[in-house]
């Protein structure tokens, strides 16, 4: 029997530190993050929480104190025992400026961090709902303070050590990372010894790589593709993911113009779309809550009028004759059918008097000019939120003050969001998101387009079990006979 996996992965790896940088809050790295590295709190297939290297957490009465208990015999891949003052340094370490952890301000909210025994305690500076969550999320890795401290940043980065199932044994910048079975794992052992990822970012490559044997699993291949090769025997998940394609919106011109967003988010036919182009395996999306998030509220409509978002653009001053021209990104193969989707909305936009020009990048790009607010006036991009949270969704992408965000409202839209950050009342907190989405899409200040199903696509002989938040993960990959 074959013990040994090989996975076409479709980004590639920049950094070896799942807890600093652009990289800690890309949704589709943490799948590899997680193979190498255990969390405070991991997720099941069904995106509820579950012990990692946390086995109880939770608050105090009155909200002011937090516990968390850690895992007892649980090592590091040099061997040496994972102790509290590990959680507690890494709890402290994410919340330091200094450090270069994209969501300080969240970690920040908890202080005076402590150790003793098994257990770690801390102080609630700001109430944060979704703080347990966050532990299973972005940026919420545990790592070796003694050994960080020893071989500093750099040293981690040639050598990294986790206490995830697997450990790096060669990694090649832009081309492949290989693993091997960590054998005092604390949970269920890997059914493969070696594992192979290899950075394939064109998706037609990856469909090589699987249909020719030289891998034996990929994802996010073209739907057609995904159906094509079930045809030929292979094993194919297509299975919905908490994955929102969208449209950020830049508060610079011609966004500014209310009439042309408006008719900008009127133009696009999302069923049209979802059809067409994606074989009816994505959901249209009128706001930035999937279905599964906690805020997800269907009666919020963005319709589709093409006659209305022609009449706006013209009041707006704008037609065939005198089109509106603005630049346009988005990346191209990262998920099906990416570029396609933008190539047919620029085509909606083009019959209300838009020229649009499409300027394809890699998403880490993406990410650099987010965190600058430097994006297009308009730029496909897909939000993960594989917790679900509806401020980690609309909270963190339309909050001015977030480094996520790129429509900037300090006055309307901070007004509404900023008191839900530390609201204690979980059901005035879900409606006051409600309240933020229908403003969002009464305004047009982002274009959501839909909830994704993730392809997967692999060999004969293997298990595969879909992930809510479109981890595919070598841990939980199986063998049949």
């Amino acid at each position: 029997m074959k013990n040994s996996l090989t996975i076409a992965y479709n980004v590639d790896l920049p950094s070896w530190d799942p807890t600093v940088g652009p990289s800690a809050v890309n949704p589709t790295i943490q799948s590899l993050y997680k193979a190498v590295f255990a969390q405070f709190i991991t997720q099941n297939n069904d995106l509820s929480l579950k012990s990692d290297l946390l086995t109880e957490w939770g608050w105090n009465a009155d909200k002011t104190q937090v516990s968390m208990t850690v895992r007892s015999g649980a090592k590091w891949h040099d061997g040496t025992p994972i102790t509290a003052e590990d959680v507690a340094w890494s709890l402290r370490r994410a919340a330091d400026p200094k450090t270069g952890n994209p969501i300080q301000f969240l970690w920040s909210k908890i202080t005076n961090v402590k150790a003793v025994g098994n257990k770690v305690t801390a102080d609630v500076r700001e109430y944060e709902p979704a703080l347990f969550k966050w532990m299973a999320f972005l940026t919420g890795y545990i790592l070796p303070k003694a050994y960080f401290e020893k071989v500093g940043p750099e040293g981690f980065e040639k050598k990294p050590i986790g206490s995830g199932p697997y450990k790096v044994d060669e990694f090649v910048r832009g081309s492949h990372v290989r693993l091997s079975a960590f054998k005092d794992y604390f949970g269920p052992k890997p059914v493969f010894e070696t594992v192979v990822i290899k950075f394939t970012t064109d998706p037609s490559s990856r469909v090589a790589e699987v249909e020719s044997g030289r891998s034996d699993i990929t994802l996010e291949i073209p739907y057609e593709e995904a159906d094509r090769l079930k045809g030929k025997g292979f094993g194919v998940s297509v299975a919905p993911v908490s994955d929102i394609g969208m449209i950020f919106l830049t508060n610079v011109e011609p966004m500014t113009n209310d009439k042309v967003r408006k008719a900008l988010a009127m133009a696009i036919d999302k069923k049209a779309l979802a059809s067409r182009l994606l074989r009816g395996y994505v959901h249209p999306l009128d706001t930035l809550e999937a279905s599964g998030y906690a805020a997800y509220d269907p009666s919020i409509k963005a319709p589709f009028d093409p006659k209305k978002a022609a009449a706006l653009m013209a009041e707006a001053g704008y037609s065939a004759a005198k089109p509106l021209k603005f630049k346009v990104q988005t990346t191209r193969g990262f998920k099906p059918k990416d570029f396609e989707v933008m190539q047919a909305v620029v085509g909606m936009w083009s019959r209300i008097g838009v020229q649009a020009e499409l300027e394809v990048y890699e998403v880490a790009k993406h990410y650099e000019l987010r965190s600058q607010h430097k994006l297009a006036p308009a730029a496909f991009y897909n939000w993960g939120n594989a917790i679900g949270d509806p401020s980690t969704s609309t909270g963190f992408a339309m909050f001015s003050h977030s480094p996520h965000s790129a429509w900037k409202d300090p006055k309307v839209l901070d007004g509404m969001i900023g008191p839900l950050w530390g609201e204690k009342d979980e059901a005035k907190r879900i409606a006051g998101y409600k309240a933020v989405s229908k403003y969002i899409a009464d305004e047009a200040l982002v274009i959501p387009l839909f909830q994704y199903s993730q392809t997967v696509v692999y060999r004969k002989g293997l298990k595969f079990a879909p992930h809510g938040a479109g981890f595919v993960l070598p841990q939980t990959i199986g063998q049949g006979a």
